[in-house]
């Protein structure tokens, strides 16, 4: 009989089924949804601080600073999963998975902050049409990334959370639309160089935020197909 040799333990993930709060609740579990519930919320308020910069006028200077303190807890609860990742030994959901997810959130809050941060710093007072409208596309791809996020806890309803995902897939292909628009006028309206690369720069965060809202949506998506 040949030996049998030994390997590890594997770290196990909770059994691929629905209700997935509702699997581990002795081991905490449910602590990661509540964690991403309270990330993707300041990402809608600094999606919606930046759109009150962008559309109606608001200070830059004071929308800056309320978007960075968004920011700020965000990043602590981005800590805050990973720290629990790494003490957990069951998770409700695929480690990797979770550690995607919390990532890519942390891109689309870190693109917003960039965005009001290069609003304020470069001094504009002055909004182009372009913007404001990239900027009302980002608060709703946000919104829809909360909803999703809000499904995922309980997979009951699987139709309707993959329907704000396909939404969100939407709102990118509309974002892409817009850029490629402001673009073109940006390059063709006899601004100055300055100016051009100002805004260039603005309208490339502001649509690359709306381009990881996307990129959570696809994780999630995954997930739900995964655990269905």
């Amino acid at each position: 009989m040949p030996p049998v040799l030994w390997a590890p333990p594997r770290m196990a993930t909770a059994p691929r089924r629905g209700f997935l709060a509702r699997l581990i609740p002795e081991s905490g579990g449910g602590q990661f949804f509540d964690l991403f519930e309270q990330h993707a919320e300041r990402t809608r308020e600094a999606a919606a601080l930046l759109a009150a910069m962008v559309c109606e006028g608001a200070d830059p200077e004071k929308q800056a600073e309320l978007v960075k303190m968004a920011e700020h807890a965000g990043d602590e609860i981005t800590h805050a999963v990973i720290e629990r990742l790494h003490q957990s030994f069951i998770t409700p959901i695929d480690r990797g998975d979770i550690h995607e997810l919390i990532s890519r959130m942390d891109d689309v809050l870190d693109l917003i902050d960039a965005s009001a941060e290069r609003i304020w710093l470069y001094g504009i007072r002055t909004m182009e049409a372009d913007a404001r409208e990239l900027a009302r596309v980002l608060e709703q791809a946000v919104v829809e990334m909360g909803e999703a996020m809000r499904c995922l806890r309980d997979l009951k309803d699987r139709p309707r959370l993959l329907a704000h995902c396909t939404e969100i897939n939407r709102l990118e292909n509309v974002g892409d639309q817009l850029l490629r628009r402001a673009m073109a006028r940006l390059f063709t309206g006899g601004a100055d160089a300055i100016h051009v690369i100002k805004w260039k720069e603005i309208y490339d965060y502001l649509e690359n935020a709306i381009d990881r809202c996307e990129d959570v949506a696809n994780v999630i998506e995954g997930v739900a197909l995964e655990y269905s």
